[in-house]
């Protein structure tokens, strides 16, 4: 199984600016097959730019209806079912994202909807196919509908949070997870409403204990206070293996002996082009506009 993130970063102000990439993640192998989990802005570019083939995927899961986690779902779709021809894969999300509620979506059309089978998730609701099985976890988040998800297959079972303030009961929608992804948004104990900090995270693990820990989906905060060195408080104060996404990373699992997994960068193939720095421009200098007209 393999792990890659399209997308470390987070929220909106991270989202607007590209300070990070907001592609979200892939889990790859799992039972056999490829599963791409919030696909928010970038997510089909920057699959061809680590070198990933969004033909390959076979599942789409979007957690709910914030732009920086659905964005790029339906080109994704339209990928699993080339550009759809064929009854393929399936769709997962929660209420709002596939039947809208309220204010909150739908993100994906009917039309999008209409090739694949469709798995609507509710908090601690379970539903089984024949590659996997899945639970929707809760979240409390501005989309009210919103889950994040917990998937087992053979003997691994992988939780994902997504975007969730820290409340007492969190950790029974995950626990028993070998691995833990979690959206991060702030460092130390700077929470923000719907979104989790690092203190948070660490009474996360503390209470799931997990084989590995994962921390992404950062904001401004988080990045200037470094990612990594955030990780490293998490795995002094729980004693689990905490990693910090970055943009193209990628995790081969052992699924036999998950804290030796290995940690690879992708190579990233659009750096051949010399104005890579004016494509993606989120790493340099703001530079004053040219004026157009006089």
């Amino acid at each position: 199984m393999k792990i890659t993130f399209l997308g470390s970063g987070g929220g909106r102000f991270a989202t607007i600016s590209q300070k990070r990439m907001t592609g979200g993640f892939r889990i790859d192998d799992f039972a056999g097959k490829n599963y791409y989990i919030d696909p928010g802005p970038g997510a089909l570019v920057r699959s061809y730019q680590f070198g990933l083939n969004p033909t390959t995927i076979d599942g789409v899961f979007v957690s709910h209806t914030h732009t920086d986690h659905y964005n790029d779902a339906e080109i994704l779709i339209e990928a699993m079912t080339r550009g759809m021809t064929k009854n393929y894969g399936v769709i997962m999300g929660s209420q709002s994202v596939c039947e809208g509620y309220k204010k909150w979506g739908p993100a994906i059309s009917d039309y999008h909807k209409s090739k694949s089978l469709n798995i609507m998730l509710k908090p601690g609701e379970v539903k089984r196919t024949k590659d996997f099985t899945i639970k929707g976890t809760k979240t409390i988040h501005g989309d009210p509908t919103g889950v994040g998800f917990q998937m087992k297959a053979g003997n691994i079972t992988v939780s994902y949070t997504s975007d969730t303030k820290y409340f007492p009961e969190l950790y029974k929608y995950h626990k028993d997870a070998d691995i833990l992804i979690a959206s991060v948004l702030r460092p130390g104990t700077k929470s923000i409403k719907g979104h989790m900090c690092t203190n948070n995270f660490s009474n996360l693990v503390n209470e799931v204990k997990p084989k590995l820990a994962i921390m992404t989906h950062f904001g401004f905060k988080m990045l200037n206070s470094n990612p990594v060195n955030e990780a490293k408080k998490v795995m002094r104060k729980t004693g689990v293996k905490t990693i910090a996404a970055f943009d193209g990373l990628k995790i081969d699992i052992d699924e036999n002996n998950i804290e030796k997994s290995k940690y690879s960068a992708l190579k990233n193939h659009l750096m051949k082009n010399s104005n890579f720095n004016e494509v993606f421009p989120s790493d340099v200098e703001e530079k004053k506009p040219k004026k157009i007209f006089k």
